[in-house]
């Protein structure tokens, strides 16, 4: 499977020796820890969703939570038929704990090439380990990763791109590991209006991204049960508008079907994933649409898809 990989920087074949890939011409060396090759420094902007993600590693997963939702969401979003992704190369880029690693691995024959720049990769490892000769997974940055240009069929990034530091820079580095004629799919954070960062999560979040993650973890358990009572009750009061000052998660678009413990887990995990990252930039669709024509890519689809437990606004797009 070590063979598979390349130089990010240098773009050459990287073979495996020991504990680590090496490419002895460049005397470049990066280290397989756990199993997984690292690509990305110890310390970098996304240590909060390492953090996050092996602390919740197991919430969002179906096969855990018994709610199809990742399911769900992954088919929806793409819109792939499984036995057509089962014999095609496909890259997952920000994998998180492995909830849409897990949905595709389960679901298809398929192989599934996967990176995260945290540490979360070891919680998807962690979930996905009856899966390991299918799932070939390392760290490393979505500007810098381990494959060659022109490489994939599919490509896929959920939940991720507003939590970069350049949004059009990470649109771009997608496009560039999809074939000629490769799929491009992305979901994002919409900016919805000039009220979009009217709101707790944006007001706070230059404070909260700077409290130690154990220090603003333990803050939002000690808090969150008030929180969602009070969101609640606005809530039933016909009120919701008021929510968004409340430092809580949006905990009404929940999944139906969870329970007590669960919806409380859930909105946690949502409000830390809210008020801790380094980065969160919402786009209108219309700016996302001009950032992949840019990189010489056709438009299949922009808009809001619907799937069981939410919905989540989208672009599809083919390299051309």
């Amino acid at each position: 499977m070590y063979n598979l990989y390349f130089s990010p920087d240098s773009q050459q074949p990287l073979l495996k020796k020991g504990d680590f890939l090496i490419n002895d011409k460049s005397g470049e060396k990066f280290p397989i820890v756990q199993g997984i090759p690292r690509f990305s420094p110890e310390v970098n902007y996304a240590d909060n969703f390492g953090y996050q993600w092996n602390k919740f590693d197991r919430t969002q997963l179906d096969n855990f939570s018994n709610i199809n939702i990742s399911e769900s969401r992954f088919y929806a979003t793409t819109n792939w038929d499984k036995k057509d992704i089962s014999t095609q190369s496909v890259l997952e880029v920000g994998s998180g704990a492995g909830r849409f690693s897990e949905v595709f691995l389960r679901t298809t024959n398929g192989d599934l090439h996967s990176i995260d720049y945290s540490t979360a990769v070891n919680a998807n490892l962690k979930n996905n380990k009856k899966y390991r000769s299918r799932l070939f997974l390392s760290q490393a940055s979505i500007y810098n990763m381990p494959y060659l240009d022109n490489t994939f069929d599919k490509v896929f990034c959920l939940g991720v791109l507003q939590h970069t530091p350049s949004f059009s820079n990470s649109v771009a580095a997608l496009i560039s590991k999809a074939k000629k004629g490769g799929e491009i799919i992305v979901d994002f954070y919409p900016i919805k209006g000039w009220y979009t960062k009217i709101h707790s999560k944006y007001l706070l979040r230059p404070f909260t991204k700077l409290l130690p993650k154990k220090i603003l973890l333990t803050l939002i358990k000690i808090n969150i049960r008030w929180m969602m009572l009070v969101f609640d009750l606005l809530v039933r009061m016909r009120m919701k508008l008021l929510t968004r000052f409340i430092p809580i998660t949006d905990i009404s678009n929940f999944p139906k079907g969870l329970t007590k413990k669960q919806k409380i887990e859930w909105a946690i995990m949502d409000t830390f994933d809210g008020f801790s990252p380094e980065y969160d930039n919402p786009q209108t669709i219309k700016n996302v649409i001009d950032m992949f024509k840019f990189n010489n890519c056709k438009i299949t689809f922009a808009g809001t898809i619907k799937f069981s437990g939410g919905c989540a606004t989208v672009v599809r797009a083919i390299k051309a």
